[in-house]
């Protein structure tokens, strides 16, 4: 592979995770400015559709040749695995309205050793050493990046729950992502998917927000999990001018554009490493747009944590290099 294709590949990768990185600070955002989780998810989602939509039609029209349709059985496999998508948003965008987003992210990133786990069970074989030592790593560095050996911490249980889940989720989407319909085009493959999460993301809108209005049933099993009845009102159209652009841009159209443009010439191992940049991108926006507090030892956590994606995703010397931690 030429120098210059490995440079391109990893200024795509690396853009990418950046983007993607800033998107958690803009949910904290509108969730300042009143809007709920339902509403922000339903933006992101449906405008991201549009996009792609748009898009779609762009590189059918411009493309020289006849682009891979995908087959009824592949279209609902994918929808399938999309919905594991609208899971990774609604769920870490949940664990954002507890904890910092400094705090969500590194939750998230615990998708790194989920996929190990995950890895062992399918090829029903024990993770080699390195990867046992780099899960131990990462644990290590959530321990310090969260800052739970400071006992006066606070951390809510709330936010915990949910940001595991997404890790756990996004754990789904990764593995779905790599082995379903590789043949398709981004564009098209990443609509469908796109389809299929904003099924979730419907039903969590009905049963959320728009149900508990209506029914006391609904809203007595809403306030079960959350006590926040503020939810409990009209949907606010005003999310898809404010922060819905936005959102679409840097969480359903950009990001998976330049990752699936850049990981072909960085390849994937390195490509891994790059994209690891959307943990202290995202820290960074956190600190400097929303003021959270970042201690020297949550630091040394998150540098931890990207020095265990590094070591997990360097190639040995029997095997070539392989990983499944990409987005």
């Amino acid at each position: 592979m030429e120098k210059k294709n490995i440079l391109k590949g990893v200024l795509l990768v690396g853009l990418g995770a950046s983007i993607y990185g800033m998107l958690a600070t803009f949910v904290k955002l509108s969730y300042n400015d009143g809007y709920t989780t339902s509403e922000v998810t339903t933006a992101q989602f449906a405008l991201g559709i549009i996009g792609l939509l748009i898009l779609n039609l762009i590189q059918t029209k411009t493309s020289k040749k006849t682009l891979p349709r995908p087959t009824a059985r592949e279209v609902k496999m994918l929808m399938l695995a999309g919905t594991s998508l609208g899971c990774t948003s609604l769920f870490y965008y949940i664990a954002v309205q507890y904890i910092n987003v400094s705090i969500a992210i590194v939750l998230l990133m615990q998708s790194v050793w989920f996929s190990v786990v995950v890895e062992s069970f399918i090829t029903k074989r024990f993770p080699n050493a390195r990867k046992v030592i780099a899960t131990v790593i990462v644990l290590i560095g959530t321990i310090l990046a969260t800052n739970l050996i400071n006992m006066d911490v606070h951390l809510d249980w709330h936010g915990l729950f949910w940001g595991l889940l997404a890790a756990a989720s996004f754990t789904m989407t990764m593995f779905t992502s790599n082995t379903l319909a590789t043949h398709l085009p981004v564009l098209r493959k990443s609509m469908i998917m796109l389809c299929g999460g904003s099924i979730i993301v419907l039903i969590f809108l009905f049963f959320a927000q728009i149900g508990p209005q209506y029914s006391d049933a609904l809203k007595s099993i809403y306030l079960q999990f959350t006590d926040n009845t503020q939810h409990i009102r009209p949907f606010d159209y005003s999310i898809f001018w404010t922060y819905g652009f936005i959102l679409a841009l840097f969480g359903t159209i950009i990001p998976p554009i330049l990752f699936n443009l850049g990981f072909p010439n960085a390849g994937l191992g390195l490509g891994s490493i790059i994209s690891s940049l959307e943990l202290p991108v995202s820290v960074t926006m956190a600190f400097m747009l929303l003021g959270e507090r970042v201690i020297m030892i949550q630091w040394l956590g998150i540098a931890l944590i990207l020095f265990a994606i590094v070591l997990m995703n360097l190639p040995s010397r029997n095997q070539p290099q392989e990983s499944l931690i990409k987005h």
